[in-house]
């Protein structure tokens, strides 16, 4: 399965005044969008959304578990230490899955709230894995789509490096242990861990030769 991620612009700041509590802060819009081509070429067929965010809802948002990140990370798992903030609420009206967010006070979180007082002007990006069928320069998101986050917080998804998000987005992933890992680095291991010692270092040199190759 591939990493896959989707940037919306349209998301509104709340600041809520809570007595005892100060200030509350919040992201709300649209976080997920369906049967729509977007800017990188994908379609998210509704059926398929809309039962994925069904079981996020289910299995995250009500179990106070759908964090999102601050930045733009590579890899489908949350991390903890870098979690800004925590999804509160994700329904569907139409094609749009509309979400609600509230800016934790974790270190990355008073950094979002920082942001939000300067005036500066954020977005939000989905995260998710699955398998992709491309036809005329149109790629359909499949059914085996999950989603990592509905959310996390970024600056200028729009317009991001085009090389790193090639390389990026190339990445193949597979869940072991409970966890998804980079299949090429699983394949590695596996090789490396195969190879007598005598024949490591040419192992390690047809490691290394296979990453240049994909990177090209």
């Amino acid at each position: 399965m591939k990493l896959v991620k989707e940037y919306n612009e349209s998301v509104k700041y709340l600041v809520e005044e809570k007595l005892g509590k100060g200030k509350e802060y919040f992201i709300e819009g649209v976080f997920l969008q369906s049967n729509l081509k977007n800017r990188n070429g994908r379609v998210y067929p509704t059926e398929i959304l809309d039962k994925e965010v069904k079981r996020y809802n289910d299995e995250y948002v009500k179990k106070n578990r759908a964090f999102g990140e601050l930045g733009h990370p590579d890899s489908p798992t949350i991390n903890l230490d870098r979690v800004s903030h925590m999804i509160k609420t994700l329904k569907r009206e139409g094609d749009n899955f509309i979400g609600k967010a509230k800016i934790m006070d974790t270190p990355y979180g008073k950094i979002v709230k920082n942001l939000i007082d300067e005036g500066a002007t954020l977005g939000v990006s989905s995260r998710g894995m699955g398998s992709l069928s491309t036809k005329n320069g149109v790629s359909e998101v499949q059914s085996d789509f999950t989603l990592a986050t509905a959310a996390d917080i970024v600056a200028d998804p729009s317009a991001p490096n085009a090389f790193v998000e090639g390389v990026m987005e190339s990445k193949e992933w597979v869940m072991v242990d409970g966890r998804f890992v980079e299949k090429d680095l699983i394949e590695a291991q596996n090789l490396i861990r195969k190879t007598s010692s005598k024949n490591l270092n040419e192992a390690k040199l047809k490691v290394f030769a296979n990453f240049l190759q994909k990177i090209k």
